[in-house]
């Protein structure tokens, strides 16, 4: 495995470990804590489907190039690791397991199968990549869906941005307080969005 992978089964293994020492109770509080998140990307996913979907498809699915979804190209924050999990069953998370443990494509994401994504929730960084050819295609008539993806970039931000306290940040600060530690958490240890956290004011 090469270090991106490694550092995708470490992150994914970590997370089934912590949940499946949690109580009921405390599973369902933090299921609870995602129900926001799950419904703006259940939005994310309506609007896609609707202006993306074809294009995507064809341009790189279908014709196997995945130009946004290389390997090298996907930032996957831990909190995506989390929510995804909170919302997969076991035998999702293993297929998942079993994909980033084969030999990686030069040509493909390591997550996509003949059938897709593996992800249930896939990183918010791929939902929300797309590239000028898909988006001229898609908004060069319809200002109006142009408008509306801006929106969605904005509320976006609401859970990932962390000028202000927000989900991703939050899953981190659960996960560190069990003694967990993760390349992939970057509210808490990349140098550009720790200071963005550590300079908000109250």
């Amino acid at each position: 495995m090469n270090a991106y992978q490694s550092e995708q089964l470490e992150a994914l293994r970590m997370v089934r470990r912590h949940l499946n020492a949690l109580t009921d109770a405390e599973l369902t509080a933090l299921k609870a804590e995602i129900v926001d998140y799950q419904a703006f990307r259940s939005q994310v996913g309506s609007f896609l489907d609707a202006h993306f979907k074809g294009i995507c498809t064809e341009k790189c699915f279908a014709g196997r190039l995945s130009a946004c979804c290389s390997k090298d190209g996907i930032i996957a924050f831990f909190a995506d690791v989390a929510v995804n999990a909170l919302a997969s069953d076991d035998a999702d998370l293993d297929r998942i397991e079993a994909a980033i443990q084969r030999q990686a494509s030069a040509v493909k994401c390591i997550f996509l199968s003949e059938h897709g994504c593996l992800w249930r929730i896939k990183p918010v960084v791929c939902a929300f990549f797309l590239c000028d050819e898909a988006e001229n295609r898609a908004f060069g008539d319809d200002p109006e869906a142009a408008a509306k993806w801006a929106a969605l970039k904005e509320m976006k931000k609401d859970f990932t941005w962390p000028d202000k306290p927000v989900l991703f940040e939050r899953l981190e600060d659960f996960f560190i307080s069990r003694g967990c530690r993760s390349s992939l958490m970057y509210l808490h240890f990349s140098p550009g969005l720790s200071k963005i956290r550590q300079s908000r004011h109250f």
